[in-house]
């Protein structure tokens, strides 16, 4: 318990160097991320792809709903950040922790498609160019039933989501701060 007291100064020095990276000064609320993997069923997934993995706090969530034999991949941009994760969860086989971009996460899927895809990605901070190309890729991430839950400080997102996919579904958690909205996003009508 004592190390996860460090995460939101860990945290804010991520976001002192790099404030478009990171778009918070503080990892998401434990309730908040309980609530955007509600949108989602982890537990069934094969494979689970987490982008904007910071801290951590998805990535423990994620890991205690995930059965034995699925994989998570955690993407993380931050190298503090991603050395923070692989020593946190270094003696859990499921997860491959990876710094880079999101835009380049296909590269780590060895041609597999997520069943659940979950994004902290603070989009509205980000370049309007990167914005797009992540946004783009994001669908063909997923596999034909996959589901893309994702955590935003706004509803700026809203609109892009329906352009990229089928069905969108959102609301607000009001469990953290700021308030948050949670988007559950797929191809698949029925999802």
């Amino acid at each position: 318990m004592r190390q996860h007291l460090t995460d939101p100064l860990r945290f804010f020095a991520a976001f002192v160097a790099h404030p478009r990276q990171m778009g918070a000064v503080l990892p998401t609320s434990r309730s908040a991320v309980r609530d955007m993997l509600d949108l989602a069923d982890v537990p069934a997934a094969d494979l689970v792809v987490e982008l904007g993995a910071g801290t951590g706090v998805q990535t423990g969530e994620i890991l205690a709903r995930l059965k034995p034999d699925a994989r998570l991949v955690a993407v993380e941009i931050d190298s503090k950040l991603s050395s923070l994760l692989r020593e946190r969860y270094a003696g859990d086989d499921r997860l491959l922790v990876v710094t880079d971009s999101a835009e380049k996460v296909d590269a780590y899927l060895d041609g597999q498609r997520a069943d659940v895809l979950v994004s902290a990605i603070p989009f509205t901070s980000l370049d309007g160019k990167l914005r797009k190309r992540i946004l783009d890729a994001l669908p063909g991430l997923l596999a034909p039933q996959g589901v893309m839950v994702m955590i935003q400080y706004s509803p700026l997102m809203l609109g892009e989501l329906r352009r990229r996919f089928r069905s969108v579904r959102w609301r607000i958690t009001p469990w953290n701060v700021p308030p948050a909205f949670l988007f559950a996003c797929s191809q698949d009508d029925a999802a």
